[in-house]
């Protein structure tokens, strides 16, 4: 994505510190768990503003040293994910794109992975909980529970996203519960644990759990520091938050979690200006550096593909569908991009995009991710 567009203020350097180890109700004003526009931003900072958020583990604090395989049980998940923020960047307007440059992101030194009976892409097959405790240590994550094994880092936000309008999300709501009436697999908005507590916010704000066209929580793990995350715009001021810090992750997160920790977020917020009209979006998309696992030396730009049909009906877990749109997605990007037709993208796409299954576990909305490669162009 170049950076034409841009609204560009003098930088300056905000934050919104709090404390990693203590459950997010404690520390009223500065986070929340579900999605809604009428959560209250915890800080308001200029375009341009590089900014530092702490950012509480995906369980709340729930997982303590020590824990056993069968304390997983305790574990309440309405209360996932402690989200940081929200961020109300001047400027961002409805119909905007917000550039997030992921600047570092600094974990704690402890993590946990975790099978919660119930979730995940085996839900099936296996059924009892297991807690794997993770000692984060010069760039790699070792184990007691699986010795012999070292975890290289490459830390990245499971979930990013901004504030759906009203409209969205009354629209989301409506599709999900005609899908969960078709038997799908959704968690539909429920006030228990809620973060903010007001019942005008609680009652209808939809839970983190899924990804949706605000972003969220599509644990793309190649969203690593010198990344930069796009989000179409929904309300003024943007109303970005973040949580759920991944030390590292396999493509899918396919247990339902990562090497789970803490962290400090710093990132840089742009705003390009009538960017996601006048392209229609929907979705997120991104650029960004290879992966540590990946030996290419050019980076990627990436689309996202979530199973919501462009009628609008959901359809849960379809990982075809999401591919579908990642793809269609891509198209798209390199006709406006790169004035090829059609036919060209298509076939491009075919010899050198590649899709990637980025979560198959945040119900109902898998996450596939299209990426390419930036180097190919001369």
């Amino acid at each position: 994505m170049p950076n034409d567009g841009y609204i560009i203020f003098p930088s300056m350097s905000d934050h919104l510190h709090l404390h990693r180890k203590t459950p997010l109700r404690d520390q009223p004003g500065k986070g929340h768990n579900r999605w809604h526009p009428d959560i209250a931003p915890g800080i308001r900072v200029a375009c341009g503003a590089t900014v530092e958020l702490d950012c509480i583990d995906a369980v709340d604090t729930q997982v303590k040293p020590g824990m056993k395989h069968e304390d997983v049980l305790t574990c309440d998940l309405s209360r996932a994910h402690p989200m940081t923020g929200p961020v109300y960047v001047e400027g961002a307007e409805p119909g905007d794109l917000l550039a997030i440059k992921v600047e570092n992101i600094q974990t704690d030194d402890s993590g946990f992975t975790m099978i919660l009976p119930g979730v995940g892409y085996l839900r099936d097959v296996f059924t009892k909980p297991f807690l794997v405790h993770w000692e984060i240590r010069n760039g790699f994550a070792r184990s007691p529970q699986i010795p012999g094994i070292r975890i290289p880092g490459a830390p990245f936000m499971g979930v990013m996203g901004v504030a759906p309008s009203h409209e969205l999300l009354e629209r989301i709501n409506a599709r999900e519960t005609e899908l969960a009436g078709r038997g799908g697999f959704v968690l539909l908005p429920d006030a228990g644990n809620a973060l903010p507590t007001d019942p005008a916010i609680a009652n209808t704000a939809f839970k983190t759990i899924a990804p949706h066209e605000n972003g969220g929580n599509f644990d793309i793990k190649q969203l690593i520091a010198g990344s930069t995350l796009y989000l179409p715009v929904y309300v003024p001021g943007a109303l970005f938050s973040v949580g759920d810090t991944h030390f590292a992750q396999g493509d899918g997160e396919t247990c339902v979690t990562a090497v789970e920790t803490s962290s400090r977020f710093t990132a840089t917020f742009n705003v390009i200006k009538g960017e996601a009209k006048r392209r229609g979006l929907t979705d997120p998309s991104f650029t960004c550096p290879p992966h540590p696992d990946d030996n290419r030396k050019g980076g990627y730009y990436g689309t996202t593909g979530i199973p919501v049909r462009k009628d609008g009906r959901a359809e849960a877990e379809d990982l075809n569908l999401c591919c579908r749109n990642a793809l269609m997605n891509m198209i798209d990007y390199m006709v406006d991009q790169y004035k090829l037709s059609p036919e060209q993208a298509y076939c491009l796409s075919s010899v050198a995009v590649n899709l990637r299954i980025s979560n198959v576990v945040d119900v109902p909305n898998f996450v596939v991710s299209a990426f390419l490669p930036l180097d190919i162009f001369e």
